[in-house]
């Protein structure tokens, strides 16, 4: 936003209370909500309502009325507004040949301009308004209404069982992918690949998306989550994978995830878990393949010798799970911008493969729809030309009366497919689990 910013302190509440409120008295469509957990990663929630323009570019390349969305994020990063958005990751098709990916149901792009916005610092539990003058005199009042009101009760919503779940890819045709993409990998035709499947469900209704990710929220905490409402279509997940941040002053960095195992409620189990991830070479191999594509990806608008790897191959343990992170930092050369690197780096390494190019023509061979926002970003678009954005994993899809929720797995050489069938299916269950309890 331009230089009239301000901000003003509200009372606290936190947003698991205050946006329901708020969805009831000003409406779902448009809510964009980007949240965290209250980690040192996940501290601080991002909140907009009734957004005052939405921007979407729609199909791939050659499809009539076509867009660029990396062009357009070109103008909006920087651009004195602040944009919430999402993309897809078939926005590859505007980065490598368009033939090798499919069209997505959703846009490619989505960003909308709220002329205010609410921050929850979690840790800190402190509220504020933002906005200009004109406009925090506009929501002033409405918001410090709701916070002198008793929260409302969660948004009702049936729980989803478990039975309603069907799989688009059956578990016996995953472990034939994964067979395939083996043999690709022995005849040196790529060294790993990503591959997701996904379960749907259709509802006699429209679901409740707000309800739908507060029990994810409640169940599943992460520190790169969130909710986005586009009429009947919603994008909610619990991400832990930071994909970019790029600082007003070039500071990059990225988070990649490789290595995953479910937590145990026993606590000498729990930590068998966490030390037979740490030394599995597979997953190792795994993590620090991604870390190379991201160093090479960056390598690319990053000032030559600014690129550092702070933690390779580190244990952090989520609610369910236990992953393998490393982080990656640069420095952006001088002339150019946080767009420029978010398309110099897409699709992210860790839910693509390695060589890229390779791996997701592959991929979109053997998958049979497109991906769509999952494994693509959640962005935060600043007006000073900083950008925040995460991994779109842990991820589930509103379209209408029906739901998608996908997860993949990473495929290498020693890659066992009946293992990694397991693996898909436990990804998934915590999502599964948290939208089949009551409210």
């Amino acid at each position: 936003m331009s230089g009239d910013l301000s901000r003003e302190a509200l009372p606290w509440r936190p947003p698991e209370e205050l946006v329901p409120q708020l969805a009831q008295a000003f409406g779902r469509d448009g809510l964009s909500w980007l949240d965290g957990d209250g980690s040192p990663l996940g501290r601080r929630a991002v909140v907009g309502l009734r957004p005052e323009e939405t921007l979407l570019c729609e199909g791939l390349p050659g499809s009539p009325g076509a867009r660029n969305p990396f062009a357009l994020l070109a103008e909006l990063v920087g651009s004195g507004e602040r944009w919430l958005a999402w993309l897809a990751y078939e926005a590859g098709a505007w980065v490598e040949p368009a033939e090798h990916w499919q069209s997505p149901r959703l846009p490619v792009l989505r960003a909308c301009r709220h002329d205010a916005l609410l921050h929850f610092d979690l840790a800190e539990r402190t509220l504020q308004l933002e906005g200009r003058p004109q406009a925090l005199r506009r929501w002033r009042e409405p918001v410090r209404e709701l916070l002198e009101t008793r929260p409302v009760p969660p948004p009702a919503e049936p729980a989803i069982p478990q039975e309603a779940w069907q799989w688009l890819t059956p578990p016996e045709r995953f472990r034939e992918q994964v067979g395939q993409l083996r043999q690709l990998i022995a005849a040196g035709d790529l060294f790993q690949a990503n591959l997701t499947a996904c379960r749907r469900a259709e509802r006699a209704r429209p679901p409740d998306p707000l309800a739908l990710y507060l029990r994810l929220r409640r169940r599943c905490p992460a520190p790169f989550s969130g909710l986005m409402v586009s009429g009947e279509h919603a994008v909610l997940s619990t991400s832990m994978e930071r994909f970019l941040q790029v600082s007003a002053t070039g500071q990059v960095e990225t988070r990649p995830i490789k290595g995953t195992r479910p937590r145990a409620a026993d606590p000498i189990a729990d930590a068998d878990a966490a030390a037979e991830l740490v030394c599995s070479p597979k997953d190792r191999a795994e993590n620090v393949m991604i870390v190379d594509l991201m160093r090479h990806d960056l390598g690319r608008l990053c000032r030559p010798g600014s690129i550092r790897v702070p933690q390779l191959v580190g244990l952090e343990s989520y609610a369910r799970v236990h992953h393998l992170t490393s982080v990656v930092r640069g420095e952006l050369a001088a002339g150019h911008a946080a767009a420029a690197l978010l398309r110099a780096c897409w699709p992210p390494g860790s839910i693509s493969g390695a060589p890229k190019i390779r791996a997701c023509q592959r991929l979109n061979e053997l998958e049979p729809i497109a991906r769509g926002p999952y494994c693509g970003s959640f962005l935060l678009c600043n007006g000073d030309g900083s950008l925040d954005s995460n991994v779109l994993i842990r991820s589930v899809m509103v379209q209408g009366r029906h739901l998608q929720a996908h997860a993949g797995c990473g495929i290498v050489a020693d890659s066992d497919p009946s293992a990694e069938a397991r693996e898909l299916e436990w990804k998934l269950q915590p999502l599964l689990d948290a939208l089949a309890a009551d409210a």
